[in-house]
């Protein structure tokens, strides 16, 4: 196995794709960050890589229906996906967009888990449920964030943790934590998963 150490701070950018068929060789491992557009899912990224530009490298107006693709080490990765509720367009892009979203989840063979991003004041909504669904599918690991914490206070924050556990508890695969891009709480949390998740047999 490889146990090298993951710098996220030496992160760089490496290509976009806007199907299956055009993302980089399905070799090494990946971890995916999907979420609402307004999860708070740039600031993460931005936060686990310590570069403020991160996850906007490619992000220029007409292109958020993308998937981004980060370089974290050797055939390691990190995901972009496109955040939910993107500009407003016709009802057969978003069908589209899901379309390829669906593909990629269920045919990357180096996709190691997916990290789901929720405000914590207002999780699980549609685009959740429905993302957990999929996952639930593929027997694929899920680590929720539940962003935004330092929007909340200690007790209600942590009210919400529960609650969510607790309703995901029959998923095997799906773990929670809180998180705040603003006080970088729960980064080490997030990086102690993604060092485990990004880990592959040569």
């Amino acid at each position: 196995m490889t146990e090298k150490h993951i710098d996220f701070r030496q992160a760089e950018f490496r290509t976009s794709a806007a199907k299956l068929a055009d993302c980089p060789s399905d070799d090494g491992c990946e971890v995916a960050f999907a979420g609402r557009s307004n999860a708070g899912k740039s600031s993460a990224i931005n936060t686990l890589t310590d570069n403020k530009r991160m996850a906007r490298t490619s992000k220029t107006p007409g292109r958020t229906q993308l998937l981004n693709f980060f370089d974290v080490g050797e055939r390691q990765r990190l995901v972009d996906l496109p955040g939910y509720g993107f500009a407003k367009v016709p009802l057969a892009v978003k069908e589209k967009w899901q379309r390829h979203l669906g593909e990629y989840l269920r045919e990357r063979e180096s996709l190691a888990g997916l990290v789901l991003l929720m405000d914590c004041r207002h999780p699980l909504q549609e685009f959740d449920r429905m993302m957990l669904a999929w996952a639930e599918g593929c027997e694929m690991p899920v680590h929720i964030l539940l962003t935004k914490a330092d929007k909340l206070k200690k007790g209600p924050a942590n009210s919400v943790l529960l609650k969510v556990r607790e309703e995901l508890k029959q998923q095997e695969l799906v773990s929670i934590q809180l998180f705040s891009a603003l006080k970088r709480t729960g980064l080490d949390q997030l990086r102690e998963k993604l060092q485990i998740w990004l880990r592959f047999e040569e």
